[in-house]
């Protein structure tokens, strides 16, 4: 019995032993060394004033546009261009066929030629008729002539000078009428008013078209502008000159640029006005949607941070913030404007934290951080 006692108590002497050796106590699990993770660029979330702006959208579109239309009943008989084709000024586009055109022209030119043959026909009877007067003038003098016999070749005489004036009228008059006919028949051709390119197409080979009906769309590639819908209560504050930044979808293009023109008239529908502003650049179509941000009042105090810190994943918008002890954490926040190179924070960032603008798919929650700058 004594010799089990002691067995006991050197047993419990080394498991005491054995637990005094190791750096943690009884259940816990070790420590893992934390990552470091170098060469991270830091930067400052700031607090500063922000200006109180308002947002709008529009629509871009050329400056310069034409749409071309027909000026004559017929059928469409040729299309030489496709959407998207680059034209230059006086390019034939299409050509309608119209039968009454045509035939109209060709009676006003056989019209024409009739009447130069009038006109013919009449000079040659007033040469007759003047070199008859002088005969019969100098019969007359001889007094071998009637008074009356001479009254009457010299009113021949005028009546062949005033069926020249006739004739050469009526050719005047049919010429006239030539012109516009032939006018008529140019109208069969269409073709570009300007250099540019087609954006539209109304009708279709084969088409039966009338006077003022679209067919195609042709607009100046080289002057675009954004019409932003303007709402009436900024009418005092939003004029030719005022300063907005302009943000265009899809070509990801960002600049600064100045109201070049206000449409005083306001739309009885949505209360909003029209505000134009010059685009210049690659890339810009006709119809992309665009937004400008219009300053509307005095600076509210704000959090920014760097454009570079902010991550969406999914429909979540994080940052990774660095604490006083350099470890990384991953933090939701929600972002508001984005005003050049910064992004306003709403909520869930302080002003003096530092986050991570540079590195960040190296750092994992809970990385120590050894920053490059040395922040």
């Amino acid at each position: 019995m004594r010799a089990t006692r002691t067995a006991f108590i050197y047993v419990s002497l080394a498991v005491l032993l054995s637990g005094g050796c190791s750096n943690n106590g009884p259940g816990e699990v070790p420590r893992q060394e934390q990552p470091v993770v170098k060469g991270i660029t830091l930067a400052e979330a700031l607090s500063t004033a922000i200006p109180e702006s308002l947002e709008v959208v529009g629509s871009v579109r050329a400056r310069t546009s034409a749409v071309v239309s027909a000026r004559i009943a017929g059928t469409v008989s040729l299309f030489k261009v496709r959407e998207g084709d680059r034209v230059k000024k006086g390019d034939l586009l299409a050509r309608i066929e119209s039968t009454e055109s045509l035939a109209g022209s060709t009676q006003a030119d056989a019209a024409i030629d009739e009447a130069r043959q009038g006109v013919d026909e009449a000079l040659t009877r007033k040469k007759l008729a003047d070199a008859t007067f002088e005969r019969y003038r100098k019969l007359y003098d001889e007094q071998a002539l009637t008074r009356q016999e001479f009254d009457v070749k010299q009113a021949e005489r005028e009546l062949a000078h005033l069926g020249v004036v006739r004739a050469e009228a009526r050719l005047k008059q049919l010429q006239a009428s030539g012109r516009s006919a032939s006018a008529l028949a140019d109208y069969t051709k269409i073709v570009a008013p300007i250099s540019g390119v087609v954006t539209a197409k109304s009708a279709d080979l084969g088409s039966t078209v009338f006077p003022g009906q679209p067919l195609l769309t042709v607009e100046d590639e080289g002057s675009y502008q954004l019409d932003l819908a303007i709402p009436q209560s900024l009418g005092g504050k939003v004029k030719p000159g005022t300063p907005v930044q302009v943000t265009i979808d899809g070509g990801g293009s960002s600049y600064h640029a100045g109201i070049a023109e206000v449409v005083p008239a306001a739309d009885p529908v949505s209360h909003t006005f029209i505000a134009r502003v010059n685009l210049s650049g690659v890339g810009l179509r006709s119809g992309v949607f665009g937004r400008g941000v219009i300053n509307s009042g005095a600076g509210v105090a704000g959090i920014l941070a760097p454009k570079q810190a902010v991550f969406e994943r999914g429909a979540l918008v994080t940052v990774w913030v660095v604490d006083a002890n350099k470890i990384a954490r991953l933090r939701l926040v929600k972002p508001g404007r984005v005003l050049g190179d910064k992004v306003e924070i709403l909520s869930g960032l302080s002003a003096g934290e530092k986050v991570v603008v540079g590195g960040g798919e190296k750092v994992s929650d809970g990385s120590k951080i050894e920053s490059k700058n040395g922040s």
